[in-house]
């Protein structure tokens, strides 16, 4: 059976659990150690309007959506961007639901601290997916435009970009210590910033289901390679790992028709 490629649903575990497909729910989890195979069909179909695209924009939008629809406004790669908080937006109801709300600035460790915003019922979603370490709240704003300063912040200090390769191959650094790095910038920020900070000083340590990690990374493309097959040794972020070093990041392809089955 045919159907659009989502990114993958997760689910909080130890290990994290993951679902593809939300009309068939496949347990992506128990299919690790088997073989799967993965068929691009040629088609590519709008996560928004639904119409057919020979291009993907933005993960998932054909490009007049791309340009219009407030899920691919600019201000959600920069939260720094946005005008929700002042009743503006490419759609005002829609960005006043999502982005007029509580969001959380975070520090996230793998082999270096990130930083990052997510709205806060985005929480743990947002971190399982960028396939973070370990993860502590530094604030909490009320809307995602003050979430956005704090992160331009932040970045004198922190990079805001997962090395998605060091990520994929675990590649961790044990000595970071999220709360002193947390309570650190509170001496070299502007009170107006830190008056958001949160004591809430929790450390969550996410879990992934991968049995081996890759040491060398070979990235598939579906446009290069539209029937995929091999066995499935793990699932961190939105990629799945298969045991011949090959990787692919499912949500890159976020709108494409494939076909999914494990191979008996």
């Amino acid at each position: 059976m045919a159907f659009q490629l989502t990114k993958m649903k997760v689910e909080l575990g130890n290990p994290i659990q993951y679902i593809l497909n939300a009309e068939t729910q496949i347990n992506v989890n128990e299919l690790i150690g088997k073989k799967i195979q993965i068929r691009w069909t040629g088609d590519i179909q709008c996560i928004e309007c639904d119409a057919s695209t020979k291009t993907s924009f933005g993960q998932g939008f054909c490009y007049k959506c791309f340009t219009s629809a407030a899920q691919a406004s600019p201000c959600i790669i920069k939260p720094e961007l946005c005008r929700a908080h002042l009743g503006e937006g490419r759609d005002i109801e829609w960005e006043q639901r999502n982005h007029n709300q509580p969001h959380v600035v975070y520090l996230a460790s793998t082999d270096t601290t990130k930083v990052g915003v997510t709205r806060s019922t985005q929480i743990p979603t947002r971190w399982i997916d960028q396939g973070a370490h370990q993860v502590i709240k530094v604030a909490e704003t009320p809307n995602r435009y003050l979430a956005g300063v704090l992160e331009v912040a932040l970045k004198e200090h922190f990079t805001d970009k997962t090395n998605w390769q060091k990520m994929l191959k675990n590649e961790i650094d044990p000595s970071i210590d999220l709360i002193n790095e947390k309570w650190s910038l509170e001496e070299v920020l502007p009170e107006d910033l830190t008056q958001y900070f949160t004591e809430d000083d929790t450390i969550l340590e996410l879990e992934f289901p991968v049995t081996t990690f890759p040491t060398k990374i070979k990235s598939i493309s579906l446009e290069k390679e539209a029937l995929i097959e091999g066995e499935l040794s793990g699932i961190k972020g939105q990629y799945l790992l298969f045991n011949d070093q090959r990787v692919i990041n499912l949500r890159k392809y976020t709108g494409y028709i494939i076909e999914f089955n494990a191979i008996p």
